[in-house]
């Protein structure tokens, strides 16, 4: 490809290493994807737009992209290790639905969270459950490297080279998390089959040489990534809490499966935490935030991504409301930059449409995706000198990596009504409009009412904002 090399951190060396495809041409990308028992929050998106962003940035230097990303609908615990109750068949007990219209409802909210973020969908979504053959003859073939208990059949990790190498496990801090089960050879041994108890009944189980019963999560990824992309493939994501655990194990089921010491992708990928202070950025804790919670706020969801994007995706990121805030507010003057120079874009006479910008752009992104430089990049085209025509054409280019829509968003639908907001548009523009013939008949006790009547029902009156924007709905 041409331009400037790109160059991504691998987790598996802690090294940044320049991406050499396997196939020329073409990168394969495989996404650890949600499990559907719940609607994703906030943190796990960050997942998909760091996913998106790579994605995008191989699109823009020139690779054809097969990216998949798993829907996992079966066999992950309520701890990402071998403990707990199936996630899927407690969350399908809690709302007396069936398992199977739990995963619909929930992977149709996914998607529609997808979509809202301008995250690009990948070529193939994988369902685990579509792939239950495929997934107990790829246990057949590593039953060498297995041993069956009464609760199914278990990976013994001694039987590959360097367990644990991506997660640093020596240290102990990812065995940790893994509670003990009667009868494995060693605590990081994980479950391949889970073989239902005789007076259990799971909705989701399959009969399999081990006994009737469910695969493990760590299964599935390794199964869906190698029939899908081959082995190996050049590139697999995910969460940073994926790195200590489901990871590791991935690469073990792989290593057995080829008898060799390929670990299935070149390169390992994780994107760091979103951060609440306020509380843990989990559904175990309770009341934890979506997507549609900042909507319902009057946020914009592209403020939610830009605010990801102003992070290097291997940092840890903080989320608190004023942050979002400060999200949205420079997303609305990008937004208004670009409006002008849209209006002028026929007016005025094109230049050499070398925008050096545009270059500096693929250099950022060439460095470990590092979108907050492409940012201030993108804001400088914006504001800066030369022909509208030029620098608008130079904003869709590169917001093609950064997925903001800037040359089809318009200022009015950042203007997001609040769930519980009392007080309609309609009322809002009329008192506005009263308002603003007060102040000019220099009626300011009547203009400081209309004021005071808007704060009341949730409406911030913005006196002197220069992005233009006359109020907003407080958050």
């Amino acid at each position: 490809m041409s331009g400037t090399p790109l160059r991504l951190y691998n987790s598996l060396t802690r090294s940044i290493e320049e991406f050499r495809p396997i196939h020329p041409g073409e990168a394969r990308v495989y996404s650890c994807g949600p499990t559907v028992y719940n609607y994703q929050h906030i943190g796990n998106m960050r997942a998909y737009i760091f996913a998106d962003t790579l994605g995008r940035t191989l699109r823009w230097k020139g690779y054809d992209l097969r990216h998949v990303i798993n829907i996992t609908d079966v066999g992950h615990l309520t701890s990402d290790a071998d403990a707990g109750e199936d996630k899927m068949e407690k969350a399908a007990a809690a709302q007396a639905k069936s398992i199977w219209e739990v995963a619909a409802h929930y992977t149709e909210a996914f998607k529609r969270d997808v979509a809202r973020l301008n995250i690009t969908p990948p070529m193939l979504w994988s369902v685990a459950t579509d792939h239950i053959p495929e997934m107990i003859d790829f246990a057949q073939k590593i039953e060498k490297s297995c041993y069956q208990l009464e609760s199914g059949l278990y990976f013994d990790v001694s039987t590959v080279p360097n367990y644990g190498s991506l997660a640093r496990a020596g240290t102990d801090e990812g065995e940790s998390r893994i509670d003990p089960v009667e009868g494995k050879r060693h605590p990081q041994d994980f479950a391949i089959w889970r073989t239902s108890a005789p007076d259990e009944h799971r909705q989701m189980e399959w009969d399999s040489p081990w006994g009737r019963g469910a695969p493990g999560w760590h299964l599935e990824c390794s199964v869906m990534s190698l029939k899908h992309l081959g082995h190996p493939f050049d590139i697999h994501t995910g969460g940073i809490d994926h790195r200590e655990i489901h990871h590791p194990n991935e690469i073990a089921q792989n290593q057995a499966h080829c008898a060799c010491p390929n670990p299935g992708a070149n390169i390992w990928m994780h994107n760091n935490f979103l951060v609440d202070r306020g509380g843990k950025m989990s559904k175990s804790a309770g009341g934890f935030l979506t997507l549609q919670t900042l909507i319902d706020a009057g946020v914009h969801p592209l403020a939610y991504r830009l605010m990801c994007l102003q992070a290097h995706y291997r940092s840890e990121l903080e989320f608190t409301w004023d942050n979002l805030s400060a999200a949205l507010t420079r997303l609305k003057r990008l937004v208004q930059g670009i409006e002008k120079l849209a209006a002028r874009f026929d007016a005025e006479p094109r230049g050499s449409l070398d925008v050096v910008e545009v270059r500096e752009v693929e250099e950022a992104m060439s460095d470990d995706l590092n979108t907050a430089r492409a940012l201030v990049l993108l804001e400088s085209v914006v504001a800066g000198k030369g022909h509208a025509g030029d620098r608008f054409t130079a904003v869709r280019k590169i917001d093609r990596v950064l997925g903001l829509r800037l040359a089809t968003l318009h200022r009015t639908e950042l203007r997001v009504r609040p769930a519980d907001a009392v007080i309609d548009e309609a009322t809002i523009e009329a008192q506005l409009a009263e308002r603003k013939e007060a102040r000019a008949a220099k009626d300011f006790a009547r203009s400081d009412a209309i004021r005071d009547e808007l704060t009341a029902a949730g409406v911030e009156v913005m006196d002197g904002d220069p992005l233009g924007w006359d109020w907003k709905l407080a958050l």
